[in-house]
């Protein structure tokens, strides 16, 4: 009987912590529900299409926040400023984050962390952003420790100026900032010299999966630094490609249960390539998912 009672205790022990972490996971995430994010990225060619017409079939979808990949040299999605906020205003879309890269591959390239950088601040802050966001680097950006000092000090110095216009910078990863170089793992050191004052991070989650780290870790290790996250789940293939939320491998529910020591405001949704479905078919499918099974 005492064994009974203790594989009973047991089990209700279990039963009861698995109860408090989604009680916990569905009241932390339910403060995005009428914020869920989409990484325009994914809807690259819609957005190039027919931009208008994009955003107002996401708005329709729920998505109330987008994070914008289509800045250049002053312009949005190839409109002005003041036409493409009006876009956003009029579909009741919010646009607080907004992808950068440092100009390295084209130095005459205005309105980059090389070039012009403040007038690419004006323009986010402008346009409402709160967050600007190093995005990628080049192969030959990244070949050695002295490639990544520089991108280094350059964020720094980069953030500086974003934070006289009210901003925030953020690295966003994908996996090869996870792979040694002579025995040292970049984003660790990006992490580690950056000044966490200025710079923060945008966590993508399938990248962190994909390059076998844990995200919980870093959250632990470097708690409040995570402030925007991709979300974008990954395939039960041995490709382990893209695919919708809800319909890979990634268990969303430590992830978010873990939103505050992480220091989590807000999420994307992003699928760098689509491969059953068209993109917004897609997207539709991923919110769908992220409405009934995180936001609740």
């Amino acid at each position: 009987m005492k064994r009974r009672t203790f594989i009973l205790n047991t089990g209700l022990v279990a039963a009861g912590s698995l109860a408090f972490w989604q009680c916990k996971t569905q009241r932390l995430a339910a403060a995005y529900k009428n914020s869920i994010g989409l990484q325009l990225y994914t809807v690259r060619d819609a957005m190039a299409q027919d931009a208008i017409a994009t955003l107002k079939t996401l708005s329709a979808m729920g998505y109330r926040e987008v994070e914008n990949a289509g800045y250049f040299e002053g312009k949005y999605y190839n409109m002005p400023l003041k036409e493409f906020r009006k876009v956003l205003d009029d579909h009741g879309l919010k646009m607080r984050s907004g992808h950068t890269q440092t100009g390295a591959k084209d130095p005459n390239q205005k309105r980059t962390m090389i070039n012009q950088w403040e007038a690419a601040c004006e323009d986010a802050a402008n346009i409402g952003q709160q967050y600007l966001i190093l995005a990628y680097l080049h192969d030959f950006e990244r070949k050695s420790l002295d490639d990544y000092q520089r991108m280094i000090e350059l964020l720094n110095k980069c953030a500086v100026t974003a934070s006289n216009y009210g901003l925030s910078m953020l690295y966003h990863n994908h996996d090869f900032e996870f792979m040694p170089i002579d025995g040292k793992v970049p984003y660790d050191l990006i992490l580690a010299q950056t000044d966490r004052k200025l710079v923060n991070f945008e966590l993508d989650l399938y990248w962190v999966k994909y390059a076998g780290k844990d995200c919980l870790e870093y959250f632990r290790q470097h708690s409040g630094r995570f402030p925007l996250w991709h979300v974008k789940d990954m395939d039960k293939t041995r490709e382990r490609y893209f695919t919708e939320v809800g319909q890979g491998v990634i268990d969303w529910q430590p992830i978010f249960a873990a939103q505050e020591t992480a220091g989590l405001k807000q999420f994307y949704v992003e699928q760098d390539f689509c491969k059953n479905h068209l993109p917004l078919e897609s997207v539709k499918i991923s919110i769908d998912y992220v409405k009934k099974e995180i936001t609740g």
